[in-house]
């Protein structure tokens, strides 16, 4: 019997360029498209945006879980952070937001003061573990990858870059693919250039080797959805940006 893989997802990029709502609008197409099957979306980008757009409220993160042991640790109490170690794997499923076919966790705020590596390993541990439950996780990361790699997982099948058109936001794009090279296993990657002020000016863009996945142009109807403070789920079919996310899956082989 062939073991079931996981459909790793992970979007990445410079702030600001709707990376959320590309990571939101790719739950909802797998969603759609694969009514029987598990998604996982994570959240590892501090702002925990992406509950926002799915429509998910959030009351306990990955953080706060380990902010509890490490002030347990810091109290004094060894015996009770060892025990509340051991439950950390119940705690994180009980982090789990579940909706239909759709679960959502949220990694939280960054690793500060009290920060312990072994902690933080365990923790990770358990998000692959529970990934692993899933037929298709998507990540929304925070700016750059490294944070991708230290706090959720160390491989991912797809990676995804997300840039506007602007020369900076393209060379922050490539940077970050160097650096992921380096640091997260991925099978396929490409990029998404979303916000696209003109598009017949595609050809010109500086994609550095890139595949380019797809060019979506401004879309007014996402930006009156976010305003009203509308899920993703919201939004018509004939949404530009929606339609280029779809676009950016059948690209990079996503069924």
């Amino acid at each position: 019997m062939e073991e079931k893989k996981t459909t790793i997802i992970a979007l990445v990029g410079k702030g600001g360029v709707g990376k959320t709502s590309l990571s939101a609008l790719i739950v909802r197409l797998l969603a759609e498209a694969h009514p029987d099957k598990k998604i996982l979306a994570i959240d590892a980008d501090p702002a925990v945006g992406l509950a926002t757009a799915l429509g998910v409220e959030v009351s306990l993160t990955v953080d706060d879980i380990r902010k509890s042991f490490v002030h347990t640790v810091e109290e004094g109490s060894t015996n009770a952070a060892i025990e509340l170690l051991g439950e950390a794997k119940y705690q994180m499923f009980d982090a789990l937001v579940e909706t239909d076919n759709v679960s959502f966790l949220a990694i939280g705020r960054p690793e500060s003061a009290g920060c312990y590596c072994k902690v933080n390993a365990y923790l990770k541990e358990i998000v692959a573990m529970i990934a692993d439950s899933f037929d298709y996780v998507v990540i929304d990361g925070e700016a750059g990858i490294e944070q991708v790699n230290r706090r959720v997982m160390e491989k991912v099948t797809h990676l995804i870059l997300v840039s506007d058109a602007s020369r900076k936001g393209l060379q922050v794009v490539q940077t970050i693919y160097k650096v992921a090279d380096e640091l997260v296993m991925f099978d396929k990657a490409g990029l998404i250039v979303n916000r696209m002020p003109d598009m017949s000016m595609v050809n010109a863009l500086d994609t550095g080797g890139l595949k380019l996945l797809s060019c979506i142009p401004d879309d007014r109807e996402m930006v009156l959805n976010d305003m009203n403070g509308m899920s993703v789920f919201d939004l018509s079919e004939n949404s530009v940006v929606l339609q280029g996310a779809q676009k950016a899956l059948d690209e990079i082989g996503i069924k």
